[in-house]
């Protein structure tokens, strides 16, 4: 069975490249569900127009497969609620 703790880890190997955080600390991820053998993981982008979305699902994926053995890493991108970085995030980069 595949742990939320192990797509976790994953996560945190998945940095976006512009501000150099990972996708699991900035607050990208909105809900992971795991099965078996499948992993359902439900996300935003930190906009709508992110130049790197499309390489950074990839990657999501990628490193979701290689860490937990999952067959299938299914993402469902959803830009409601927007992203909005916690005061922690935003002392990190300087806001």
């Amino acid at each position: 069975m595949i742990s939320k703790e192990q797509v976790i880890q994953a996560l945190k190997q998945c940095e976006d490249p512009e501000l150099q955080i990972d996708v699991y600390t900035l607050g990208l991820i909105y809900d992971i569900r795991c099965s078996e053998e499948k992993v359902d993981i439900k996300m935003t982008l930190t906009s709508p127009m992110c130049p790197y979305g499309p390489w950074l699902l990839n990657e999501v994926e990628t490193n979701v497969k290689e860490i937990t053995n999952a067959k299938e890493v299914k993402i469902d991108l959803v830009f409601e609620p927007l992203w909005q970085p916690s005061e922690e995030i935003k002392l990190l980069l300087g806001i």
